[in-house]
């Protein structure tokens, strides 16, 4: 199967469930491999973030994702909306810090989609087939994930008190979803209202956007669409927060009264089966050590780094660290990095005062760290490499680097010589838009 984006972008203005705010969503086509990226508007810079579990925040009657000061609220429903609809690629911009939550459901969401027109691209789209049973449990709620070739989801919904309890069991494909998913609203029970004000929830909550439970009473401006609506929400809730492992899965999900904090142990969970499953052991550090100093380098089948990974591969530390975190690696010879900009970067003091800018001498030097991370990963566990920048052609600066911008470095080895020699295409982006370019060579020695 492959890979689908959107024919056209397309817009929405609602109100925001639990902020209240008043929100304008716009959803527009991506490339491939581009995946489902968030962008702030309303934030200096336009940050942009990626629904994954790493970035999971709160959990408190919705997902919420954050990367540093970029938060995004609620992402369940515009998720589950992409994932029953197959659509892989897309930038969602939004003016505030949630997604308008319409009437409760996906189907606004799916019939804006719909009116984007999904497309084929190229590229195939990659699955996670799940081998082995994962399974989280707290209290009297559970769920496992089981092998399966397809998805699908049994459920059983109930709250606290034992009322309106439910039980589906679906195949899910788009047009299952559309069907029989995507329209179920989102609800809470009576007594829980006051708590969730407390906390700084729902108040943009109306009986528009969610079925209010009291008693055996069911309150709300419109009856139920499935007799068994409450089940199918909570299966849409499951589409939606399966999305943050990263790829679409195969897999048979049994829950038995889900909630998005178990929802998210879950996707963890099959987060470290996936990187199990695709991660060769790593050579310890003690026996890289044995006979000769050598330095720890990556195994070839990581595809992310954290920052403590970054800096065990290397040599440089605080203030010319110029890579916080490798996002993503691509087929072994492309990379995803980023370095995130304060004002308390050093060298925004004297370049220049009052009008500080990055200079771009260290964005082609966070180029160069970017492919001397990649360099390694093409190196013999059992062989000490390091990576020297030897020269920089066709150098290009299109904007200014300013404080507050997050530096996105992609960096592509278009040639490698006897492994000896590498040439790599780089460049610089600011959400989205390039801010420079450099094609570089590297010689590879011995440490």
């Amino acid at each position: 199967m492959k890979q689908r984006t959107l024919l056209r972008e397309v817009s929405l203005k609602g109100k925001a469930l639990h902020t209240g705010e008043e929100v304008n969503m716009t959803i527009k086509p991506a490339p491939e491999n581009h995946g489902i990226v968030f962008k702030r508007l309303d934030i200096y810079g336009k940050p942009v973030i990626k629904p994954l579990i790493d970035f999971v925040e709160d959990l408190v009657r919705s997902t919420t994702i954050a990367d540093g000061h970029t938060k995004v609220h609620t992402v369940e429903h515009v998720l589950s909306a992409l994932n029953g609809c197959s659509v892989d690629n897309v930038l969602i911009e939004m003016d505030a810090s949630e997604p308008p939550i319409m009437d409760g459901s996906a189907k606004h969401f799916v019939n804006l989609i719909q009116k984007a027109e999904p497309v084929e691209q190229n590229a195939d789209k990659e699955y996670f087939t799940l081998e082995n049973p994962v399974s989280v449990t707290k209290g009297n709620s559970s769920i496992i994930a089981l092998p399966y070739d397809g998805f699908k989801i049994t459920c059983t919904s109930s709250d606290d008190r034992g009322v309106h309890t439910q039980h589906l069991s679906i195949d899910i494909d788009i047009e299952s979803y559309i069907t029989h998913i995507s329209a179920a609203r989102t609800f809470t029970v009576y007594e829980d209202i006051e708590e969730l004000i407390k906390l700084g929830k729902i108040k943009g909550g109306t009986l528009d956007s969610a079925i209010v439970i009291k008693g055996d009473k069911i309150l709300t401006k419109e009856p139920l669409r499935y007799k068994d609506e409450f089940v199918r929400h909570k299966i849409l809730d499951i589409i939606g927060d399966i999305v943050l492992l990263g790829m679409p899965i195969k897999a048979h999900i049994i829950a038995v009264r889900p909630s998005h904090a178990l929802n998210a142990q879950l996707t963890k969970k099959l987060r470290e089966a996936q990187l199990e499953k695709t991660s060769a052991p790593k050579k310890s550090k003690q026996a890289l050590q044995k006979d000769t100093a050598a330095v720890e380098v990556l195994a070839p089948t990581d595809t992310a780094l954290d920052i403590r990974e970054v800096m065990d591969i290397l040599p440089h530390r605080y203030p010319f660290l110029m890579v916080d975190r490798v996002v993503e690696i691509i087929n072994e010879k492309e990379l995803v990095a980023i370095k995130n900009l304060s004002m308390n970067e050093l060298f925004f003091q004297g370049h220049y005062p009052g009008m500080p800018v990055m200079p771009g001498v260290l964005q082609v030097e966070a180029m160069a760290q970017a492919v001397g991370i990649l360099l390694l990963k093409l190196c013999p566990m059992d062989e000490s490499k390091v990576a020297l920048f030897m020269s920089a052609n066709n150098v290009k600066f299109r904007q200014a680097v300013v404080p507050g911008d997050t530096l996105e470095i992609r960096a592509k080895i278009t040639k490698i010589k006897g492994n000896k020699l590498a040439q790599a295409e780089c460049k610089c982006l600011v959400s989205g838009k390039l801010a420079s370019q450099a094609e570089l060579m590297f010689s590879i020695v011995d440490a």
